[in-house]
């Protein structure tokens, strides 16, 4: 079975992150151990559609999510389409098989007001970890961009003179991004509170812990969720959360859903689109009560 073929081929060929991987590993060995202990199939060859139907169901009566099976499937569909890429098989064993239903979750971003509080209200401290929190906010929330981009940043990425960061996205793609003036500001901060520290042991990396390692993606979240905690009731605060909020302020605001794209690193305008929800009821919310005929004001 060439399972360490499929992952490398995930790895190096189609670049996914090792989170990406392990799910996408685990998903398919599960797979394979109900096939072998379930339906007494070794051969992932044998496999014909009956069985991963046989499989779909097993998880929906364990009380797997629609959405949760669809993504494991995801990982399943993955590896055949591998196998049949490299010609270890002809047919797919899903082909005619449809996602199953569901429902489509709104998530709430942070207000204005909330963000605004966040940055300009809250105490975080005048040394190098105070300095660095709301660093590490105020990048997620002016830029977009992803926790694990924000983690990896170089430091040669910030580039002072032309007030733009290079962030290296998904599937090693380059994009520039400009600052705002206070952002850049802000990074000048912390650089000056960074030389400070004792010992740096990752020098190349921007954002580092008071030890001088590179700050890693459990430390991002603890920041969030402990500052926004403060100013926000909502249940969900995470890095996502603030490039969710990043999203729909602009397009709130009237930016070109072309121009989010771009700063966001989607590949495709569909990904984009599902930010437009809040803004579309925003707009509902403004054309309700700016209209003159709306006779309910």
């Amino acid at each position: 079975m060439s399972l360490p073929a499929f992952v490398s081929y995930l790895t190096f060929e189609k670049k996914y992150s090792k989170h990406t991987v392990i799910a996408y590993e685990r998903d398919l060995k599960e797979f394979l151990l109900f096939c072998e202990t379930e339906l007494g199939i070794v051969d992932f060859k044998e496999v014909k559609y009956a069985v991963v139907r046989n499989w779909i169901v097993h998880l929906v009566q364990k009380g797997i999510s629609n959405r949760s099976v669809n993504r494991k499937l995801s990982s399943v569909k993955a590896f055949y389409r591998f196998q049949q890429k490299i010609g270890t098989i002809t047919a797919l064993p899903f082909s005619n098989h449809q996602a199953l239903k569901v429902e489509r979750k709104l998530q709430v971003p942070f207000s204005e007001d909330e963000m605004l509080a966040v940055l300009d209200s809250i105490e975080y401290g005048d040394d190098f970890e105070g300095k660095r929190d709301k660093l590490i906010i105020e990048i997620l929330y002016t830029t977009g961009i992803r926790r694990a981009e924000l983690v990896h940043l170089k430091l040669v990425a910030f580039d002072a003179r032309n007030n733009t960061l290079k962030v290296l996205g998904k599937r090693n793609k380059e994009r520039i991004l400009p600052l705002l003036p206070g952002l850049k500001a802000s990074i000048s901060t912390y650089l000056l509170e960074r030389e400070k520290l004792e010992i740096i042991m990752n020098p190349e990396f921007l954002l580092l812990t008071k030890s001088g390692a590179k700050i890693y993606e459990t430390l991002v979240y603890r920041v969030i969720n402990k500052y926004l905690s403060s100013v926000s009731p909502k249940v969900k605060k995470s890095p996502h959360m603030l490039r969710h909020t990043f999203a729909t302020h602009l397009l709130n605001r009237g930016a070109d859903l072309n121009a989010v794209k771009e700063l966001l690193g989607h590949s495709s305008l569909a990904s984009t689109q599902v930010y437009t929800h809040n803004s579309i009821a925003k707009l509902k919310e403004v054309h309700a009560t700016a209209h003159p005929r709306n006779k309910e004001q």
